[in-house]
């Protein structure tokens, strides 16, 4: 194509937050665009784009500056994505010219300011705690699920499964989590965290994400997996978690649970109408 001629198609983004990666597509102005099978064809990293997860950005309802759908690579929808809502945050905010803004997910409507540093927090709402809510598929202690490991059960807009291990390095987190992901506990699988504490408040974190596999972070699952070391008594509120791709701060506060976390705008791009009239 002549670089001088103008591209057809959809515009796109791609994103990082401490590896965890993202394709961005904003559809605010107009309908929404992505579908499952459009969400599947992105997300082959040999085919399409690759993701962790797409986020779309749509216009803001009920005073929030912006709302925010999530799909995984399967072409499954997904409820919370923290890593994306703290990058998405940061282009709105640069775009707006402001270093706060409100957001919609299916999670309800959160908030996000960006740091003197460049890093971005995000206050992803208060913890699921009770059993129907996670959601687990009967009534059990989610502190204490009667599964291998005791792991514990907590919901953050999606359903997390987290075991504290003696080495999270030495864990099989592709097989277990394929493992925990599917259990019937799970009505709607769940996302797998293998945590061992490393130092005073400062966890080492791998996870397993239900439809998309192992990512290098999760922005839910630091923030799933702060919140039951703190329940287990083994931190305080304010944790640090290392993940594969990077570092994450969580503070469990009176008003929900902060993830803190730096952010990436690698590129832009073009889906070509080809592209989009196979897999639409």
């Amino acid at each position: 194509m002549d670089h001088m001629t103008p591209p057809t198609g959809l515009p796109f983004l791609k994103m990082h937050g401490a590896g965890n990666d993202f394709v961005v597509i904003d559809s605010r102005g107009r309908g929404a665009v992505t579908t499952p099978a459009l969400a599947r064809a992105l997300g082959d990293r040999n085919r399409g784009v690759g993701f962790d997860q797409l986020a779309e950005i749509r216009d803001g309802a009920a005073g929030a500056d912006f709302t925010l759908d999530f799909w995984n690579s399967d072409g499954s929808r997904a409820g919370a994505c923290g890593n994306a809502t703290r990058c998405v945050s940061d282009l709105v905010m640069r775009g707006l010219g402001q270093d706060a803004v409100t957001l919609t997910t299916a999670r309800g409507t959160l908030a996000a300011v960006r740091l003197p540093d460049g890093r971005v927090s995000v206050n992803m709402g208060p913890p699921q705690l009770d059993w129907p809510s996670v959601p687990l598929s009967h009534a059990v202690d989610p502190l204490h699920l009667p599964l291998p490991g005791d792991p514990v059960a907590v919901g953050m807009g999606n359903p997390h499964c987290v075991l504290f291990v003696a080495d999270a390095e030495a864990v099989d987190a592709a097989g277990l989590g394929q493992r925990y992901e599917h259990d019937p506990l799970f009505p709607q699988r769940t996302n797998v965290e293998f945590a061992s504490l490393i130092g005073p408040d400062h966890l080492r974190m791998r996870v397993w994400e239900r439809g998309t596999g192992i990512t290098l972070a999760c922005g839910s699952g630091a923030c799933a997996t702060a919140v039951a070391a703190h329940l287990r008594g083994l931190t305080g509120r304010q944790v640090t978690l290392d993940l594969d791709g990077g570092v994450l701060q969580v503070d469990w506060r009176d008003d929900g649970v902060w993830m803190t976390g730096p952010v990436a705008h690698v590129f832009d791009g073009w889906l070509t109408p080809d592209f989009l009239t196979a897999y639409r």
